[in-house]
């Protein structure tokens, strides 16, 4: 029974993604841009203030926060650098899609080795067209489609 009720979740958040690809990514760069700024910052505070209790770790906190300081000012002021971010986050998604897709052909999770095949099938399409055409709206309808895809098959699953 419970198989149902996460496949109704999932074509539900598959037609969410489906209407709306783009929900939450016009902001993006900035809102990224300002927590990696935060993250910066309070590791450099951390860095200082942990001096007295271990140099190597207060130095190696240091220069993550310089490095997060950068970034994060890079990423809110220059939109090439979060193209670049956003295009590398591409092939990581596709490759976690690409890995379920494996281990549910392996596992058949969800009762199914379809869904694995799905999965696999469209991390490797996710790949690809993130690579050729770089359109974020279609990489959104093709996570909508996966997990409408995925809802679907396990609704009609046996137990």
């Amino acid at each position: 029974m419970e198989q149902k009720y996460l496949a109704l979740i999932l074509i539900v958040l598959g037609l969410i993604v489906l209407a709306f690809p783009l929900l939450g990514i016009i902001p993006l760069g900035l809102i990224t841009g300002f927590i990696v700024l935060f993250l910066g910052l309070g590791l450099i505070f951390a860095g200082i203030t942990d001096m007295s209790i271990s140099k190597g770790m207060a130095i190696i906190e240091l220069i993550l926060g310089i490095i997060a300081l950068i970034l994060g000012l890079g990423i809110m002021f220059m939109p090439g650098l979060f193209a670049w971010l956003v295009g590398f986050l591409v092939w990581i998604v596709g490759l976690f899609l690409i890995i379920a897709g494996i281990i549910g052909i392996i596992t058949k999770s969800g009762g199914s080795r379809w869904n694995g095949v799905i999965a696999l099938i469209i991390g490797i399409i996710y790949i690809v067209v993130g690579n050729l055409i770089s359109d974020p709206k279609i990489l959104g309808v093709l996570i909508g489609l996966w997990l409408l895809i995925t809802g679907i098959l396990m609704l009609f699953m046996k137990d």
